[in-house]
């Protein structure tokens, strides 16, 4: 078992994660500015501003609302991004380092589909509710390829334990021969906050989805959350695929930060390269095509495994 991090640190990942979301959204309202000119830097503010405009914004109500639901909703979103990223070792050292901590990152991503639905169910809204369904349907379509992708590399190492992962990569990282794996880990993080290509949850169409009646505080837990997710996911795959704290030369907590900082731009970069895609469409690509792949890597990886023994 890996040593786990001091006690201090349960205090410690939410901060670090929300300064890591913040500063990948001011990263993005950067690059969404950068053909503005040299005042682009300076939108790097504006999500925080924004937030303080938020926190003293009137709430808007509507009527029949069921608002503590929706509320247990909102908050959930937060909390299980923060749960999620407590089995990702900062260095070598998690939080937690539970027997089960792959299962254990899938499980609260799994919750934030009950609870992005539970947004959009609790204002008694057509739009949110059809954000929320949105949701609920792109959820299903990425999180079994996500799920293969992350038993792979669980099948590598041949154990759940997420710092069992990290050691299997001494040599070399699971990247290398699962390629495959990466890919849809990345796309599935992108697709279960919804982000970027796969943002119909939150879509113009339906005046915002699943966010549509929420305003003030609230909408403020509920977009943090989201970027909360991103930034969680994209720190999970520093573990599972990149050899997490292992590199030369720095020290494994400065590689952790790197490596994250890294996939995270990839990330930024999907946002503003590829244009939303259609629900059907995308989904489509999900079931037909990345659940296969998955199930081929993973029988390669198997194969790998078995000759080692």
């Amino acid at each position: 078992m890996a040593e786990t991090a001091p006690l201090w640190a349960v205090v410690v990942l939410p901060l670090a994660l929300v300064v890591l979301a913040g500063v990948a959204a001011g990263a993005d309202a950067v690059l969404s500015a950068a053909h503005g000119g040299a005042g682009a830097w300076r939108r790097a503010a504006d999500p925080w501003r924004e937030a303080v405009r938020l926190l003293v914004q009137q709430p808007r109500r509507t009527r029949a609302a069921d608002r503590w639901l929706g509320r247990i909703g909102i908050g959930l979103v937060p909390v299980a991004a923060v749960l999620a990223a407590a089995v990702v070792p900062w260095g070598l050292r998690p939080v937690t380092d539970p027997a089960v901590g792959v299962v254990w990152f899938n499980a609260m991503e799994a919750l934030a589909w009950a609870a992005v639905w539970l947004a959009g169910w609790g204002p008694n809204s057509a739009f949110s509710l059809v954000g929320g369904y949105r949701f609920l349907a792109q959820g299903l379509a990425y999180e079994l390829p996500h799920m293969l992708a992350l038993t792979t590399a669980a099948l590598g190492a041949e154990s759940l334990r997420v710092g069992a992962v990290v050691a299997a990569q001494r040599g070399l990282w699971f990247v290398v021969w699962m390629p495959v794996a990466f890919a849809v880990h990345l796309l599935s993080a992108a697709a279960l906050a919804f982000w970027g290509p796969f943002a119909h949850p939150l879509g113009r169409n339906v005046a915002g989805g699943a966010a549509a009646e929420w305003s003030g505080p609230d909408r403020l837990v509920l977009l943090a959350g989201r970027w909360l997710l991103l930034a969680a996911g994209a720190a999970f795959a520093v573990p599972l695929f990149l050899g997490g704290g292992h590199g030369p030369l720095l020290p494994a907590w400065l590689w952790t930060v790197v490596k994250t900082a890294a996939v995270l731009a990839a990330l930024l970069g999907l946002r503003h390269l590829v244009p939303t895609v259609r629900m059907d469409r995308y989904m489509e690509v999900a079931w037909l095509v990345l659940v296969p792949l998955t199930l081929l890597q993973a029988l390669v990886v198997a194969v790998v495994v078995l000759g080692r023994r």
